[in-house]
């Protein structure tokens, strides 16, 4: 995959998982610097934090993984990685035990809502403070029903073909996922650069195909559990940045999020959408720096 340099300036980092795949991660600032570990989602990568990690490598350390699947990790076959949220936790675990990382700031975004927070629940002590953008940690709230076009493509084979064929779901969210601006062209084509292939595209389609909605779901157990625990961290300073036209997670889900931190200091915008970091990277860079305490 071809990435500028001048957009994704990070030397690369890489872990061994037991499974035998390869995990890449981007590791700035100080090793003696507090951690921040930013989890993204589905069909992004590390690739989508990079102004943030650059606002605070100066006085953190910043960790951001990409997924198995996803970035510049290894992509393997179904038969040698599993794809499932309990795995993708695995993983996130192995990471943090690899790198000794304590006191944790937890970034999360989309799918890395599910992942962070599942991690976190088996490791609430090392969970300092929590930054939420458009993500979920719990089951889909009753007043919410999944969108059509990703029903189409979590459960039949046309949806497959346009997800692993046709690059839609990455291509789609470059432009659907973004609406305060146009997205640049370089930029659309890095956010989709991992995805060059139906073989490469296997994880963005297993993403999608993994949405818990039921007891039938494989994930569903561990996200209902995850979500029933989630006031354990209420104690915990938390910052929400939430883009309000994100048609996947919007108001319902913002809602839930409230209920169960109700001491969040919550930010909407009003004009963004779900990929909230382009469309309002300034103001949250400010945020999120002013909330760590970092603001200059």
């Amino acid at each position: 995959m071809e990435v500028s340099e001048e957009l994704y300036p990070f030397e690369p980092n890489w872990l061994q998982l037991p499974g035998g795949a390869r995990m890449h991660y981007v590791d700035e600032g100080g090793c003696d610097a507090p951690p921040v570990l930013m989890l993204h989602g589905n069909p992004t990568w590390s690739f989508y934090w990079r102004r943030l990690i650059e606002a605070l490598a100066p006085t953190h350390r910043v960790i951001a993984p990409d997924h198995v699947g996803c970035g510049k990790s290894d992509k393997p076959n179904d038969d040698e990685y599993s794809y499932r949220l309990r795995q993708r936790i695995d993983d996130i675990e192995t990471l943090v035990d690899h790198l000794g990382l304590e006191n944790i700031t937890l970034v999360l975004h989309d799918w890395g809502g599910m992942i962070g927070m599942g991690w976190a629940h088996r490791h609430p002590r090392l969970v300092s403070r929590l930054v939420l953008l458009n993500t979920a940690a719990f089951p889909m709230p009753s007043s919410k029903r999944l969108p059509a076009a990703l029903r189409l493509a979590r459960d039949t084979a046309v949806g497959a073909v346009l997800v692993r064929g046709l690059n839609a779901f990455a291509r789609g969210a470059t432009r659907l996922a973004v609406t305060r601006r146009k997205l640049p062209k370089e930029v659309r084509d890095a956010l989709c650069a991992p995805y060059d292939s139906w073989d490469n595209r296997r994880a963005v389609l297993r993403f999608v195909q993994d949405i818990p909605l039921s007891d039938a779901d494989p994930s569903f157990s561990i996200v209902r559990d995850v979500g029933e625990h989630l006031s354990q961290f209420n104690d915990r300073p938390t910052l929400i940045c939430w883009g309000d036209r994100d048609f996947v997670f919007d108001d319902h889900f913002l809602r839930r999020w409230q209920e169960v931190l109700s001491n969040a200091t919550v930010h909407r915008f009003a004009d963004c959408s779900h990929y909230l970091l382009e469309d309002a990277p300034d103001e949250i860079e400010v945020l999120v720096r002013e909330f760590l305490g970092t603001q200059t």
